[in-house]
């Protein structure tokens, strides 16, 4: 029988334990017709776990898991009718017993640990009458487990998020590098992250040319993404990410455009330099929309980002739900600094503690800008 060659961690030395058994489910999500799919546990990572249902299609195993501590890390395994086993590509993965069953599992047994990028995507503009580049990043596993879909994040200034000959001074946001250690933390869920070549940037990300940009944004690049990419199809699915000008621009885009985008992510923006947006945001009616922004002090738009926070609060936001405001002591205005950060966004949106927040006090998927 031909096995998979894992090495598991060894024994730890028990430091958790619960007066009583907390028990769980958990649903594993995989093409049919590969095989079955069990699990392995730390508590006996050479007992295979079977399912106790498998979805009529073939295509999601549940699993009943339980222990007398308040995690587990786990495989899932795929087995051949040959008996053949394949273990799920990658760091083992964390259950919270404490968790409810809403997040699906999706692994990966032939496909390599990393995720991986597209060629440079170049398509053109009738709105701004110049070409688009792109850039694409997909998880690990994106072609093999055709069942997972993803939210996705258009990040602007495209050139600086991924390689350092394409970036600014060679500094980048090291994006594929942050979503692997969160990916390894169990922390969480894959996006697809779709990086925008900047143009004219003084032009495109401040007013008024942004509202040509952000209106391409909307109706020329996320219909090309959808078509082309295993997106979730809700608009809060959809987030704008940028920094400097690039903030600013991403904040106008989900203002503008409330129908198509659900979350602004603006690091160290340069609010009020060359745009109404504070203004706006004190006179207009509120979307439904959310916002993360941050910025460093001294001298990183610390000022005027703390403005813009106290000016959503003022017309409604709450902090916690639909709004996020940090500022860091120190940091400076680059590349190294906003992508040293870069995992807490993608924290407040995405983890597994605040999504099962959102999930348990009432609001379903669909229901808040984080979501």
């Amino acid at each position: 029988m031909a096995t998979d060659t894992i090495t598991q961690a060894p024994p730890r030395e028990r430091l958790y334990k619960t007066s009583r058994k907390l028990k769980r489910t958990v649903r594993i999500a995989y093409p049919a017709g590969m095989g079955r799919m069990v699990l392995h546990t730390e508590l006996d990572w050479d007992k295979g776990i079977e399912a106790v249902s498998v979805s009529e299609d073939g295509n999601i195993s549940t699993f009943e898991l339980e222990a007398d501590q308040p995690f587990l890390y786990f495989k899932p395994c795929l087995v051949e009718e040959d008996g053949s086993v394949h273990w799920s590509q990658g760091s083992n993965k964390l259950l919270l017993l404490e968790e409810s069953d809403q997040r699906i599992v999706y692994p990966f047994f032939f496909s390599p640990e990393n995720g991986r990028f597209s060629e440079l995507i170049e398509f053109p503009s009738a709105i701004l009458d110049r070409p688009h580049q792109l850039r694409v990043y997909l998880p690990p596993g994106y072609e093999e487990n055709t069942l997972a879909t993803y939210a996705v994040a258009f990040m602007q200034d495209g050139q600086n998020l991924f390689f350092p000959e394409e970036a600014f001074l060679g500094q980048t946001w090291e994006v594929d590098q942050t979503s692997k250690t969160l990916r390894a933390m169990s922390l969480v869920d894959d996006f697809v992250i779709i990086g925008i070549r900047s143009g004219d940037r003084m032009k495109e990300y401040t007013a008024p040319g942004y509202e040509a940009y952000a209106r391409s944004l909307a109706e020329e690049i996320v219909p090309e993404a959808q078509r082309k990419l295993r997106i979730g199809n809700d608009r809060r699915h959809r987030s704008v990410w940028g920094s400097s000008l690039g903030g600013v621009v991403s904040f106008y885009t989900v203002w503008q455009y409330p129908e198509v985008f659900g979350v602004g992510v603006c690091m160290s923006s340069t609010f009020s330099h060359k745009d109404n947006l504070i203004e706006r945001v004190l006179t207009e009616p509120v979307p439904d929309v959310g916002f993360y922004l941050d910025s460093g002090w001294p001298g990183d738009n610390y000022e005027v980002t703390m403005a813009m926070a106290m000016a959503l609060v003022s017309r409604g936001f709450r902090y916690g739900h639909n709004l996020f405001h940090l500022s860091f002591p120190n940091a400076v205005h680059d590349e190294a600094s906003w992508g040293m950060r870069l995992h807490l966004p993608m924290q407040f949106m995405n983890g597994a503690v605040a999504r099962a927040a959102r999930m348990t006090s009432g609001r379903v998927l669909g229901e808040s800008p984080w979501s």
